[in-house]
């Protein structure tokens, strides 16, 4: 296989496995987390009530649901099954919603969407230049594409501070990712986006700087937090690789970091994106 094929099949193996169920078990405490982001994306990409819109890399269904009021038809894409079986429960009785276990490289649309959106849903790509191909000729021409990627892991302390408390503790670093790894910051670097969307055919892509303060704990207390923290991101994956006796350190070394920030029951920690827009 090419390194395209390994690193796409290495990603629909994990969000069918490991991946897919740490999400669906965060489900509800990881919406609530992201809640000013799905808001903010929204409101960028300003969906009409005509529109048909396609949600790549749907997941558990959030975003789809926040959008179907707002538009025609909402189609959730994604390639993990786990998680779509969540958005379908939670999409149940909604007419103008569908949810379609796909690839978006290979993905046919059986009728061109007005708004291409995504919610970190496409920095997992294997091969993102394909994907983006694929995505446009699923676009009207005009449509639009919106969506919000994290700027480096050096702006988003939510993911570093528990990383680098989890490493202080003794946990091994974890490898850094290769260029064109997917991954959560595969898509920091505005001239590595702008190279694949227009190599993709799409126009030279537009990039907001979106600032917030993440409730972690999403207003649940230190537990919570600890919890978002040790599960979901790149703590988690140290800690999984790091030999057993050294989770306890580095468990107190997270919370103690994370207990630096707390306010009463909230956890806010900052992070930095981009909204990037584009047009087929």
């Amino acid at each position: 296989m090419s390194d395209a094929q390994t690193r796409h099949a290495d990603q629909l193996a994990y969000w069918n496995g490991e991946g897919g169920a740490h999400w669906v078990h965060q489900q509800a405490h990881t919406d609530a987390v992201l809640a000013p982001v799905a808001d903010a994306v929204i409101a960028h990409a300003a969906p009409q009530s005509g529109e048909r819109i396609l949600d790549i890399g749907c997941g558990c269904g959030s975003t789809t649901l926040l959008l179907s009021p707002l538009a025609a038809h909402v189609t959730g894409l994604d390639i993990s099954e786990p998680m779509l079986n969540v958005a379908r429960q939670r999409g149940a009785g909604l007419a103008n919603v569908d949810f379609i276990g796909a690839d978006a490289s290979t993905f046919s649309a059986a009728a061109p969407y007005d708004l291409l959106f995504s919610r970190f849903g496409v920095m997992f790509f294997g091969d993102p230049t394909a994907a983006f191909a694929n995505l446009r000729r699923a676009a009207r021409p005009g449509g639009r594409l919106v969506f919000v990627c994290w700027r480096p892991i050096a702006e988003n302390p939510w993911m570093q501070a528990p990383l680098h408390a989890a490493y202080n503790a003794g946990v091994p670093r974890l490898p850094k990712p290769g260029p064109e790894d997917p991954g959560p910051f595969a898509f920091a670097d505005p001239e590595r986006v702008t190279r694949i969307l227009t190599g993709a055919g799409w126009s030279a892509p537009s990039f907001t700087r979106f600032d917030v303060a993440l409730d972690i704990a999403a207003g649940q207390g230190i537990d919570a937090a600890m919890n978002q923290a040790t599960q979901i991101g790149a703590a988690s994956r140290a800690l999984c690789e790091a030999p057993d006796e050294l989770h306890a350190p580095a468990l107190a070394a997270i919370r103690a970091t994370l207990e630096a920030h707390r306010d009463g029951d909230s956890v806010r920690l900052g992070a930095a994106m981009w909204l990037v827009a584009s047009v087929a």
